[in-house]
């Protein structure tokens, strides 16, 4: 018996949506994620003589690079919209030391590893370390800020600061992958050429990414909120589609203008929270949000799944390995946590900040994208290496989140002091 290749796929389409209504309450408070089901799924699947062709990033990195952006740039916008916490800079002081000094850090490292001891050249040692900088808005649900609420100051530590970096560093991360793709066409770097990468692709285009999000979400705000007709007043409709709207409109128009398209979504998305901090349409929009990244991500998982069938991490080395495990287990945990001694939140919350760097979708992006627009040398140990670090991740972290995550939540050792009685740390 043969089955068509078009219904087994709409078959499997209805068959993960429903499973992502169904497992996240089935597997709630349990160590084990939603992630690694679909992984799992995707993998068996690929593997079955089903007659569907096997996906490979590394055939179609354009393709690839397409899907993995629009998942993230839905998750930027419901990451900026649940995060209760207003906008400062001591009270997001984490936040701040994560992009500012973990993630530069971790990227030279991983880089000066992947060049220096596993022999990935110059280029691309520093691609492995640049997609593998920023941290997941995608698969870390387990460990960021819940839905909404009308509280600002709600959220513990260890969960604000990860919500908090994953939605900032999706953007601050593009700088080093640009470096990469650079240095495949002028192997030996001038001076001119250095500052011309520091004005526009680090200050240029970031600074364009925060001030296209300021601009789009005040807009939005003002419309879904302050509108002077009561039609155009959106809010008041409820209409959760506004938000898929609101991501791909803020993401194209700054790319548009030559920002951080990423960037621009999580920053529109905070604006847009900050217009009416406690109204019920950000928990519309939250909700759309979160659906539509569920059902992105169960499609990015299987595929990715049915790309370890088909051979990606075939040409994986053990040295690349051991330099992706060392990221996971040695160089962001402890950058993290030297990062953020004197920050907000207790010792124990600081090494959960730090062990929780997951990686996911982002990665397999920034990795597309530049194999999209440059010839890499050693691509295909690169893709190795980032899958590998991809899946150890969403094993790892998957199983250990939501068990890490309750001794945290048991021990009362939260950063607000209320259920201590203990003097909250200074913010």
């Amino acid at each position: 018996m043969t089955w068509d290749p078009v219904d087994l796929t709409y078959a499997l389409l209805g068959l993960g949506a429903l499973l992502a209504g169904v497992l996240p309450r089935v597997m709630e408070r349990r160590p084990f994620s939603m992630p690694i089901v679909f992984l799992g799924i995707g993998m068996i699947v690929f593997a079955l003589p089903t007659g569907l062709p096997r996906p490979d990033p590394r055939a179609h990195p354009e393709l690839a690079a397409h899907l993995a952006e629009i998942v993230v740039i839905v998750a930027l916008m419901g990451v900026g919209l649940k995060i209760d916490r207003p906008l400062g800079f001591r009270s997001w002081m984490s936040a701040w030391r994560l992009v500012l000094i973990t993630m530069p850090l971790t990227v030279a490292t991983v880089a000066l590893l992947g060049w220096a001891w596993a022999g990935l050249a110059p280029a691309a040692a520093l691609l492995f370390g640049g997609a593998l900088a920023p941290t997941d808005p995608v698969l870390a649900s387990d460990v960021q800020v819940g839905e909404p609420t009308d509280v600002p100051d709600s959220e513990d530590e260890v969960r604000f600061a990860l919500t908090s970096e994953a939605g900032l560093t999706e953007g601050t991360a593009f700088p080093f992958v640009y470096l990469a793709i650079a240095l495949v066409a002028v192997p030996a770097p001038s001076l001119e050429w250095l500052a011309r990468w520091a004005t526009v692709d680090m200050v240029y285009k970031g600074v364009m990414g925060i001030l296209g999000g300021i601009a789009v979400g005040w807009a939005l705000g003002r419309l879904f909120f302050r509108a002077h007709s009561e039609t155009l007043r959106l809010a008041r409709h409820s209409e959760g589609f506004l938000a898929l709207a609101s991501s791909l409109l803020t993401f194209g128009l700054v790319e548009v203008v030559g920002g951080y398209g990423f960037l621009g979504v999580f920053v529109a998305a905070r604006m847009i929270r900050a217009a009416q901090r406690p109204d019920h349409f950000h928990q519309v929009l939250h909700d759309f949000s979160e659906q539509i990244e569920r059902l992105l991500t169960v499609f990015m998982l299987v595929l990715f799944g049915g790309s370890i069938v088909a051979g990606v991490l075939a040409p994986l080395t053990w040295k690349v390995a051991a330099v992706g495990l060392a990221l996971l287990l040695v160089v962001r945990p402890l950058i993290g946590w030297l990062t953020m001694w004197g920050a907000p939140g207790y010792r124990e919350e600081h090494w959960v900040i730090a062990a929780f760097g997951i990686r996911g979708i982002g990665t397999l992006y920034y990795v597309a994208y530049a194999m999209s627009h440059a010839h890499f040398p050693g691509a295909e140990l690169v893709w190795a290496g980032c899958g590998f670090v991809v899946l150890v991740s969403v094993v790892v972290h998957g199983v250990l989140g939501t068990p890490v995550m309750q001794v945290l939540d048991r021990a009362h050792r939260r950063t607000d002091g209320t259920m201590t009685g203990l003097p909250a740390p200074e913010r």
